[in-house]
C-alpha cells in the first residue's frame, strides 16, 4: 500500500524509541496541554452561551425590543401595521403598544419604573413567567395591573392590593399647580422572570395605560416588533425610516449589560486561549529537541534522495500530530464535560442555585469546530521552525563525526 514517505517516517518519529523518553515526555505534556486548553474553553463559552441566551429570553423576551412609532409619541392606530414595517427584515411580528416611563406607589413605598400597555394575546411572552395572577385578568377599564415580584417586595403589596400609578409625562393644571396624570390600579398578578427586569417592569391593558397617558382610542405609542433575533436591532436601527417615525429599541435601557456580557466573554475566551497558545508552542521545545537527536538520520535521508521539502513535511507531521490529537481530544471531552457539568456539579455537592436550578449550558458546535480548528492551525504554526531548521542540515557536517 502506498504512504507518503514524509507520513511515514513522521509518525514513526512520534511514537519515538526507548531512548527518546524525555522528548516523548515533552511531546505529551504538549498534547496534554492543548487538550486541557481546547476542554476548558469549549466548557466556559459553552457556559457564557448559555448565560448569555438566558438573558436573551428572560429580558430581551418580556421587554419590548424594539419599538416603531410616530415622532410625536401618538401613532395613530390601524388595523394593520404599515407596510414598511412588516416588511423589515427580522421582524417576526408587530403588535400596538403603549409605553412609558411611570412611578408606582404604595402605602409603604414609591419607586419609578417603565410601563407597558399590551394586548394580552395567546403568545404574549410573559404568560410564561408568571407567579401568580393571570395576562388575561388585564380587561379593558379594569385598571389592572402585572407586576415583578421584586417591585412587589419592594413595594410590600400582593395580588389584590391597590397601588397608584402615575405617569409625569401626561402631566394636568391644577389648582396647586402642575401634577402628573394618576390613577389607582389593583395588582392582578406577579411575574418572575429572574433579572432585573422584576424590579422595574410594569405591565397593564392597553387601553388603559392609553387613557392614562391622554391618548384617545385611536392612539398608542408604536408598533411593538418581534425579532427572531434580539441582536438584529444594531442591523435594523440603521436602516432608513420613513418620515416622521422613530425608531427605539433594548439597547437603550439593557446595552450596557450585554455589551458587558459579550466583552466578558471575549475576555475568557482570550484567557484561555493563552493556555492553548503556551501548549501550541511547547510543540516548538519537543521538536527542537527531535532535531538535534535526528540530524544524523536527517543527514542519512537527505542522501538518500529525500527533498528539503519532504524533511519539513516529516516534522511538522510529527508536531502537528500532538496538535491534532490534543485539539480532537479536547473538543470532544469539552463537548461531553459540557452537556454533563450539572451533574457533575450536583455530585460534588456544588449548589450554584436554589429551587433545584441549573448552570445554563449552550453548545455551538460551529464553536467547538472553530477552536478545535484553531488549535489545529496554531499547532501546525508552531513546527515550522524547527522543521525548517531541520531541512536546513547540511548532510556533510552531520555526519563528519559518525
Amino acid at each position: 500500500m502506498f504512504r507518503p514517505v514524509s507520513l511515514y517516517i513522521g509518525l514513526r518519529y512520534l511514537r519515538g524509541r526507548s531512548g527518546d523518553r524525555f522528548s516523548r515526555f515533552v511531546s505529551y505534556m504538549s498534547t496534554a496541554g492543548i487538550t486541557i486548553g481546547v476542554l476548558s474553553l469549549v466548557t466556559v463559552m459553552s457556559v457564557m452561551n448559555g448565560f448569555e441566551s438566558q438573558l436573551k429570553g428572560r429580558i430581551l423576551g418580556v421587554l419590548p425590543q424594539a419599538i416603531v412609532g410616530d415622532v410625536s409619541g401618538k401613532t395613530a392606530l390601524t388595523e394593520q401595521p404599515p407596510q414598511f414595517i412588516t416588511s423589515l427584515p427580522h421582524v417576526i411580528e408587530s403588535v400596538p403598544i403603549v409605553s412609558s416611563e411611570a412611578v408606582l406607589q404604595s402605602p409603604a413605598q414609591l419607586t419609578a419604573g417603565q410601563l407597558v400597555g399590551i394586548e394580552g394575546d395567546a403568545d404574549e411572552p410573559l404568560r410564561q413567567f408568571m407567579l401568580s395572577g393571570s395576562v388575561d385578568s388585564l380587561q379593558q377599564g379594569k385598571y389592572r395591573i402585572i407586576i415583578g415580584h421584586t417591585l412587589a417586595r419592594k413595594l410590600k403589596v400582593n395580588q389584590g392590593d391597590k397601588v397608584r400609578l402615575m405617569v409625569t409625562s401626561a402631566s394636568q393644571y391644577s389648582p396647586l399647580g402642575r401634577i402628573p396624570s394618576q390613577r389607582n390600579f389593583t395588582v392582578s398578578g406577579i411575574f418572575n422572570t429572574g433579572s432585573d427586569v422584576d424590579a422595574q417592569l410594569m405591565v397593564t391593558n392597553i387601553e388603559d395605560a392609553g387613557r392614562l397617558l391622554r391618548m384617545n382610542k385611536e392612539q398608542v405609542s408604536g408598533w411593538r416588533l418581534y425579532l427572531d433575533d434580539p441582536f438584529a436591532v444594531s442591523t435594523l436601527a440603521a436602516m432608513p425610516l420613513e418620515e416622521g417615525w422613530a425608531w427605539q429599541d433594548w439597547r437603550a435601557q439593557r446595552g450596557e449589560l450585554f455589551q458587558a456580557v459579550k466583552m466578558e466573554k471575549n475576555m475568557m475566551g482570550l484567557m484561555l486561549g493563552l493556555i492553548v497558545g503556551v501548549a501550541a508552542f511547547n510543540i516548538i521545545s519537543a521538536l527542537i529537541m527531535v532535531v538535534m537527536e535526528k540530524q544524523s538520520e536527517v543527514a542519512i535521508l537527505k542522501t538518500q534522495g529525500m527533498t528539503k521539502q519532504q524533511v519539513m513535511a516529516l516534522f511538522v507531521v510529527q508536531g502537528a500530530s500532538s496538535g491534532v490529537v490534543g485539539a480532537v481530544f479536547g473538543g470532544l471531552l469539552g463537548v461531553l464535560l459540557s452537556n454533563n457539568l450539572n451533574l457533575i456539579l450536583q455530585a460534588m455537592g456544588a449548589s450554584l442555585y436554589a429551587y433545584g436550578g441549573q448552570l445554563p449550558v449552550l453548545i455551538e458546535y460551529g464553536q467547538v469546530l472553530l477552536v478545535v480548528g484553531l488549535a489545529v492551525c496554531l499547532s501546525i504554526v508552531a513546527t515550522l521552525y524547527p522543521s525548517y531548521r531541520a531541512a536546513s542540515v547540511k548532510p556533510a557536517e552531520a555526519l563528519r563525526y559518525e
